[in-house]
């Protein structure tokens, strides 16, 4: 699957029978997938179908959906009440010679409220079903554009994140090959330190001294750290290149590559291998600071 940001815009619009309809989308980063829905009133049928048809594009971020129908002409028709009608002849013809004989003109009957109703024409079920048809499918259509883009950005945002990686595992060869890891000057480096207990210590004890020596030895290896940097790296480096919504998971070994970098830069002793684990840090917060535009 294709890496996707969070990030996005699609238009779709249309027109069916006398209505004229368009959608607007619109993404954002977002923890997880959240919809918010501006619907015509009348027209909140469709939220069950919008949610639906955007999980099937989006794993995470902020989705603002939005839906406009106007018409596209208007047109009335007249409506008889056939009741009020036979009444007012009815009553006509019951008054007989009491009024003027003249027969009802058009103009008189109009002028009796409630005889004749101008009102739009009413839609049928079928009308209504076949618009409501393809108000969903020019949804499915901004869905797809949306993610098009998302695709489009993720993509680019991968090739960033790749690189980034790329300059993680550059910095880390160069703290692994640095000459102050060489066993022989981590060596000299604890002879020293050891010579330095003794030195300023008035009684030695043997036991704090092999434990004052196997602590020297622990900050003087970065063995561990850099193991754990490298298996962090190639998951980085998978997950990027696997693609689907995995911002969580790097978003999780950034936090991983952090800690490492902290640890390589607090045991570190020389003045190479301290300026390596700074620019280190510096790559992973930029790392991390992409990872949230990613699904």
């Amino acid at each position: 699957m294709p890496l996707q940001s969070m990030t996005g815009f699609a238009r779709s619009e249309g027109s069916s029978g006398r209505y004229r309809w368009a959608w607007e989308l619109r993404s954002v980063n977002g923890k997880g997938l959240d919809m918010r829905l501006r619907l015509p009133p009348g027209l909140e049928r469709f939220e069950p179908d919008c949610r639906r048809l955007a999980s099937q594009h989006f794993a995470r971020g902020n989705v603002q959906v939005g839906l406009s129908l106007s018409r596209t002409e208007t047109s009335v028709e007249a409506v008889v009440n056939e009741d009020a009608l036979a009444a007012v002849l009815k009553l006509r013809e019951r008054l007989g010679d009491a009024i003027d004989p003249a027969p009802l003109k058009l103009d008189t009957l109009l002028s009796i409220r409630g005889i004749v109703d101008f009102r739009e024409p009413e839609e049928s079920e079928s009308e209504r079903a076949e618009r409501d048809a393809e108000v969903l499918a020019g949804l499915e259509g901004a869905l797809a554009d949306l993610r098009a883009m998302r695709e489009e950005e993720g993509k680019a945002l991968g090739q960033v994140l790749l690189a980034q990686v790329d300059r993680m595992e550059k910095l880390a060869a160069i703290v692994e090959n640095d000459p102050s890891r060489s066993p022989k000057a981590i060596a000299d480096r604890l002879a020293q330190q050891v010579s330095m207990v003794i030195d300023n210590a008035s009684s030695i004890d043997r036991e704090r001294l092999h434990a004052e020596v196997a602590l020297l030895a622990t900050k003087a290896d970065l063995r561990e750290e850099l193991d754990r940097l490298s298996s962090h790296i190639a998951a980085a480096r998978d997950l990027l290149t696997k693609g689907g919504p995995v911002g969580r998971k790097l978003d999780f070994l950034a936090q991983e590559f952090n800690r490492e970098s902290n640890t390589i830069c607090s045991k570190s002793n020389a003045a190479a291998v301290s300026a390596a684990g700074i620019e280190l840090k510096v790559v992973i917060d930029q790392f991390r600071e992409q990872v949230q535009n990613l699904e």
